[in-house]
């Protein structure tokens, strides 16, 4: 019998794919890439995926977000985002947490019962506390750097967060940890691009912010295929 994962057994093996298929995955942050990383890998065999947010959709969502139509604009994303991946597999055990992952959070995510934790964080606060945090656990942990202010996907890239070059946000990060003088337990991957574009227009919609200092303009075919490369080195985490 057929079945959604039948040609990705092909490729990986039925072994992979039922050890796939057995991980538990949590993803902070649902935007232009954490909601492509998530249909990513449940359409890649992860049937045990939280997806957390608070953010709902807005007008502003529909050039990138999955989630976002005109028919979910106001929902919450990670709502939406559950009830699109069940449809997807409705074996998949999908938990939505409409909640934001700070440093008065984060106990109540239990980073130590997961083994992927992927960061798709745009505030750099949250961002900096969940790398210290997820560090520190057994987990395979990876980050997005900022898909902001590009339009070439070919400069698109995975590195080591210390050699990650060219990324403003990762450089803020690497600024943060000096000097607060805490540094990430472990080394850890990151998908980023050093291209770095400027905004054409200036956005002063206060209300668009949601906990970000700025607005900068973003697409889909970069924030897509970084939520892809993030897919892409989990799923060959796995393969190993």
């Amino acid at each position: 019998m057929e079945t959604i994962n039948s040609r990705t057994e092909l490729l990986l093996g039925k072994d992979t794919v039922k050890k796939i298929s057995g991980q538990k995955v949590i993803i902070f942050g649902l935007g232009g890439v954490g909601s492509w990383a998530a249909e990513g890998l449940v359409r890649s065999g992860f049937e045990h995926i939280t997806l957390v947010d608070a953010d709902k959709i807005s007008v502003t969502n529909l050039n990138r977000q999955l989630p976002a139509l005109n028919s979910t604009i106001g929902e919450f994303k990670a709502d939406v985002l559950k009830k699109r991946l069940s449809d997807i597999n409705p074996k998949a055990e999908i938990i939505a947490v409409n909640g934001i992952f700070t440093k008065e959070t984060a106990e109540s995510f239990h980073l130590d019962d997961f083994d992927v934790i992927i960061d798709a964080i745009d505030s750099l606060t949250d961002k900096a506390e969940l790398i210290l945090r997820a560090c520190k656990t057994e987990a395979y942990f990876i980050s997005s750097m900022g898909a902001a202010l590009k339009l070439d996907p070919l400069k698109i890239q995975v590195s080591e967060f210390w050699k990650v070059s060219g990324c403003p946000l990762a450089r803020a990060l690497r600024q943060k940890f000096k000097r607060m003088k805490t540094f990430p337990a472990k080394k850890f991957q990151c998908v980023f691009s050093g291209e770095l574009l400027e905004n054409k227009e200036v956005d002063n919609n206060e209300e668009l912010k949601f906990n970000k200092a700025k607005i900068n303009g973003s697409m889909v075919h970069i924030t897509a295929v970084f939520g892809f490369f993030i897919v892409g080195e989990v799923v060959k985490k796995f393969c190993l």
